[in-house]
């Protein structure tokens, strides 16, 4: 017998019960005795007995299994995203199966499809910045599979959301450079495909025109917001020889590349130039000069998001479920890139709401 493959028929055997009984057993059901299951559970481990989720999920409806699809898991916003989801999940006695999409849209299919093959009972996903057509998505919905979107998401699938008001943490961030006396401010942004970088963007835009301050194509600078990328949008306004006193990115990563620019350019920090990210990575804390960022709430957004799923799962008639978006705001984090010296700090505390 190749032990490797054990089944609960070769614990049976063993033993010489019925394979219903090895079930109920190792299913913990009050049916069966303690010595009963103890025996069962000893043998199980003696044949290196694995059970069969999918089997399992076939027979009961349920795994007990829930795919969460992000972009990337080493970014501290999506892995405190997917530590939000497992507290909840977890206290359910669900696990989370994670996967990365990397950004590509055929990964991200191939992602959906792998998890709808291993029967999970949802899934929670945040759409890759180059996925414009939703079909795959559209498929979970078709087969009645509870979906939940965060952070990233697209109005062409009625589903509930969790975000952050991108709108507001993009306002917030301009208007406070701004009371700081700046009046010529770069902003990095991301393609306008993607909901949270035109919303950032957006932010800016009515930040400056509520203080009169006309809106510069010029100092808008689009790329992937990496940090190579923060230093090449840095180089480019330099090279323009534009202008400005000020940098908000939509990214911390590509808000560090800039930094490293004016630095190695000989400018003071913050000075010459003030500087605002967006992400509140655990960087930012380090850097010298400290940096400014809007804190995403990204533990809360997990929280929300699985308790959002679970009240679709536990839904027993999945048609009558009405999506909702919940919207979560952000908070500036402001440290000492972006204030004048001579000010005291303050630190604008903003609560979470729910819409």
């Amino acid at each position: 017998m190749d032990i490797r493959k054990a089944t609960i028929h070769d614990i049976a055997e063993k033993l010489k019960i019925t394979a219903s009984t090895v079930s109920r057993a190792l299913n913990d059901n009050p049916r069966i005795s303690d010595a009963t299951k103890k025996k069962v559970q000893k043998v199980a481990k003696q044949l290196n007995y694995q059970p069969n989720h999918i089997a399992s999920a076939l027979r009961s409806g349920k795994s007990r299994l829930i795919g969460v699809v992000v972009p990337t898991a080493n970014r501290n916003f999506f892995s405190s995203v997917i530590r939000g989801i497992e507290e909840i999940a977890n206290s359910l006695d669900y696990k989370v199966i994670i996967s990365q999409s990397y950004d590509d849209y055929d990964k991200e299919v191939q992602t959906v499809e792998a998890l709808l093959n291993a029967r999970v009972d949802g899934i929670i996903a945040s759409v890759g910045k180059t996925t414009e057509n939703v079909d795959h998505f559209k498929k979970i919905l078709r087969k009645g599979i509870p979906l939940v979107l965060f952070d990233r998401v697209t109005n062409e699938l009625d589903v509930s959301q969790v975000v952050i008001d991108d709108y507001y943490g993009g306002f917030q961030a301009t208007e406070h450079l701004i009371n700081e006396g700046c009046r010529r401010i770069v902003h990095f942004s991301n393609s306008q495909n993607i909901n949270i970088y035109k919303e950032r963007k957006r932010g800016y835009e009515d930040a400056l025109i509520k203080h009169g301050i006309p809106v510069d194509p010029n100092l808008i600078v689009f790329s992937k917001l990496q940090l190579e990328d923060g230093r090449e949008s840095m180089q480019q306004i330099l090279d323009s020889k534009i202008p400005f006193d000020a940098v908000f990115s939509s990214s911390d990563y590509s808000i560090m590349g800039a930094m490293q620019v004016l630095k190695e350019k000989g400018f003071k920090l913050p000075e010459d130039v003030k500087l605002v990210g967006f992400g509140d990575e655990p960087f930012t804390s380090f850097t010298e000069p400290t940096l400014t960022s809007v804190n995403q709430k990204s533990i809360p957004m997990g929280n929300f998001t699985a308790e959002t799923f679970f009240e679709i799962l536990n839904h027993k008639d999945q048609s009558n479920n009405i999506p909702r978006k919940t919207i979560l705001k952000p908070e500036l984090i402001i440290r000492d890139s972006s204030i004048n010296k001579e000010k005291p700090k303050d630190q604008t505390n903003l609560e979470v709401i729910e819409k």
